[in-house]
């Protein structure tokens, strides 16, 4: 490793980075000197240019992809290298506000009943059921899963910014997530993962699984919509929503750091579905679908989930 690369890393440390975004960083700084054939310190502010326009015109990345980069060098010269006065040379594209797909409540249902797992099945009704972002979804504990009659809360250790949030549990999900428990958890302690990986439970599972989970479910459900595991985020949000929830309540359970993030989904929500009283137990107004049980023979029954 070189001293830059240390230096690079202690600096994401010490403003607490999370690894994805240090990982992301690192990757696009190696890319931009591997590009040029030599270290960043001796790219010049045209060349980063040059490079930008580089990943936009000829390998067509989009421009959210092109921004982290422009973003991961600009982390580099101006908080590694102390060069702030170059920050307005390495430019940041505008980005499109496209609206995400969504998919209706049938459509939840048929992916949710679309055969699978049992992991996985609890790990989709729960990405919907609660909006957590798929990495906060993977690294939840069973000691995360507060089923006190005066609680039923979902703790987020951690998320998106460092910060610690709650969000929904629902009847309808703590059932589930019970039921996984006995059936796929029996020996589990509640500090271990909620879903482990399966090659090394002492590892949560990772994001790339979790996604595969829901790109299989929703094929087999027949259904052509576009966008991976993070649109039964969108589709929390949106549905609740639609019942008559408030957006402050709706960013606060997403973990968005400002409301304006949130009030997108006042574009992408249709009124005149009325939830009454329960507008928050998103699973029990989903249409009725018997799930599709998988290949795989049943397992023992276990016990049950604290």
């Amino acid at each position: 490793m070189t001293p830059l690369r240390q230096r690079m890393i202690d600096a994401m440390v010490l403003r607490g980075f999370r690894p994805r975004t240090q990982e992301s960083y690192l990757r696009a700084v190696a890319q931009m000197a591997r590009h040029y054939r030599r270290t960043p310190e001796l790219i010049t502010d045209q060349e980063v240019q040059a490079y930008l326009l580089h990943l936009v015109r000829e390998r067509h990345l989009a421009r959210s992809s092109v921004n982290q980069a422009s973003s991961a060098v600009r982390f580099l010269v101006c908080e590694v290298l102390g060069q702030n006065e170059r920050r307005q040379r390495i430019p940041m594209g505008h980005t499109p506000q496209r609206l995400p797909d969504v998919l209706s409540r049938a459509e939840v249902a048929a992916v949710l009943a679309a055969p699978m797992s049992m992991k996985a099945r609890t790990l989709l009704m729960t990405a919907y059921a609660s909006g957590l972002r798929v990495s906060e979804l993977c690294q939840l504990r069973g000691c995360d899963i507060d089923s006190s009659p005066d609680r039923m809360c979902i703790h987020v250790i951690a998320g998106k910014g460092g910060h610690d949030r709650y969000s929904l549990l629902s009847p309808e999900l703590l059932e589930q997530l019970r039921l996984y428990w006995r059936q796929c958890r029996r020996t589990a302690q509640a500090e271990d993962w909620l879903f482990p990986a399966r090659l090394n439970p002492s590892q949560h599972l990772d994001t790339r699984s979790a996604g595969r989970y829901f790109y299989a479910a929703r094929n087999a459900a027949g259904i052509a919509k576009v966008g991976g595991i993070h649109t039964l985020r969108h589709c929390f949000a949106t549905h609740l929503l639609e019942a008559g929830v408030d957006l402050n309540s709706i960013s606060q359970l997403l973990g968005h750091a400002k409301l304006s993030t949130t009030s997108r989904y006042l574009r992408m929500a249709r009124p005149g579905h009325s939830a009454g009283d329960s507008a928050l137990a998103l699973l029990a107004h989903l249409p009725k679908v018997e799930p599709e049980a998988p290949s795989s023979p049943p397992t023992p029954p276990r016990p049950p989930l604290h």
